[in-house]
């Protein structure tokens, strides 16, 4: 495949577009694995969408824990929609080009918003954590202004650190070949095609992992001791196992995120391979937010019922 969009600056040849080869390297599975996304992809906007209805409708769930429920299903369609269509476009084309501005912009909103996720996860276990630990504070302490608050934070914080994140990458030259072993512009394949000095972004990059990615971690995983510390002291089975089970679902999600995540951007540079990387990219970004409405509604009693309460109507009309 010829290298396009290419510019020349004195003696240095750099680009101004990538070739996003996806899965070009498996040329007969295209049409089935179009037709396994576009059902996944789906299956997600369905079950989002229904979540983000029935936190809205049902009495019974205007409470925080679902407030912010509300949030993460918006978020996981806003999420998947940043790399799933475009994926769907490329494995029915031939033309796989994609400009500096609109991979740049991708990963923007692609980092913006997996950041906003570790945030909403964390406000999610903290309000288990108050629910749990202390009760008879949580109408108090988890009032409307502070979710508010709370959900509107999650939703802002990586944005400016992210802008300059991104404009730092794509300010480094790109002077070998044009064409991207990835299915979207992530940023450690995109690291790889830089022929200038990368070490200083390689450690940012720990960095921002770090302020995003781990310390919520550790929140969620200090949260949940204290959690469970607290549950293990209830004095009936009945009550430990209510208390469990609106924790559970949170937790399998929590792991099934937070894993995939570091595993992707915190393990050394030299470990790094095409398929594992499209792998594990394949796995947070769209497998993930499949399971995560399921995990939901087969896990939680109330949204369960709220579910089945509202399809309920739907069919009688």
């Amino acid at each position: 495949m010829e290298c396009t969009g290419q510019k020349e600056q004195g003696n240095l040849t750099t680009f101004v577009e990538f070739i996003l080869l996806g899965f070009a390297d498996v040329p007969d599975l295209q049409g089935f694995l179009f037709g396994v996304f576009l059902v996944i992809y789906l299956i997600i906007l369905i079950g989002n969408s229904l979540i983000i209805i029935i936190t809205k409708v049902d009495p019974s769930l205007q409470t925080p824990m679902y407030f912010f429920l509300g949030n993460f299903s918006f978020l996981e369609i806003c999420y998947v929609s940043v790399t799933v269509p475009r994926l769907l476009a490329d494995l029915g084309r031939q033309n796989r080009n994609i400009s500096f501005l609109a991979c740049a912009t991708q990963m923007y909103f692609f980092l913006v918003l997996g950041a906003t996720e570790c945030f909403i996860l964390t406000a999610m276990a903290y309000d288990r954590y108050v629910a749990i630990c202390n009760p008879l504070l949580y109408p108090l302490v988890m009032n409307t202004r502070l979710c508010i608050q709370l959900a509107a934070g999650c939703w802002i914080s990586g944005m400016p650190v992210h802008m300059g994140f991104t404009y730092l990458i794509f300010s480094l030259p790109f002077c070998g070949p044009n064409q991207l072993d990835h299915f979207f512009c992530d940023v450690p394949p995109v690291l790889k095609l830089a022929c200038g000095n990368t070490f200083m972004i390689e450690m940012l990059i720990y960095v921002v992992a770090v302020l995003i990615v781990t310390i919520p971690f550790l929140l969620i995983l200090g949260s949940y001791v204290q959690i469970i510390s607290t549950i293990l002291k209830l004095p009936s089975a009945t009550g430990q196992a209510k208390a469990f089970s609106t924790c559970s679902s949170h937790l399998m999600v929590v792991a099934l995120f937070f894993g995939s995540g570091i595993i992707t951007y915190m393990r050394p540079k030299s470990s790094h391979s095409v398929g594992m990387d499209r792998f594990l990219s394949l796995f947070y970004t769209i497998v993930t937010p499949m399971f995560n409405p399921m995990i939901y509604c087969l896990r939680n009693k109330d949204v369960m019922v709220a579910l089945r309460k509202f399809l309920s109507k739907w069919i009688v009309l």
